[in-house]
């Protein structure tokens, strides 16, 4: 096993890893949209939410060696169903075909408030 850390990203706030690389495989922890050149949410709502978790998906992805189009599972946890569809905008800016198998829920609450949060695993 081989942890993936990278300062273009959040550091983790709690005991886990960004990412762990194991067995040709990248397993990023969930991304919540933290920029990690302020500390904080960016403004605009779920659709800006989502562009930063997916874009520090994207950073630590880079720094293990991998991209965006060899994500193979994405998990999308939503604080409320009804952004469903601007999330699924901002998303689809982030995947082509053919697109990473997901599974999107909401849940009762999300670390620090949050309307997002996304994990991933991709292969290496």
């Amino acid at each position: 096993m081989k942890q993936i850390s990278t300062q273009n990203a959040p550091a983790a706030i709690g005991p886990y890893s960004q990412a762990i690389s194991h067995s040709g495989l990248i397993f990023v922890s969930g991304q919540l949209p933290i920029d990690p050149a302020t500390g904080s949410f960016p403004e605009g709502g779920i659709e800006a939410q989502t562009r930063q978790s997916l874009t520090n998906v994207k950073a630590i992805l880079e720094q293990a060696g991998s991209c965006m189009c060899k994500v193979v599972k994405t998990t999308v946890f939503l604080a409320d169903m009804g952004d469903f569809g601007a999330m699924n905008g901002v998303y689809s800016e982030f995947f082509k075909e053919p697109y990473p198998a997901r599974c999107a829920f909401a849940v009762k609450t999300l670390p620090k408030g949050a309307l997002v949060e996304i994990e991933c695993v991709a292969a290496e």
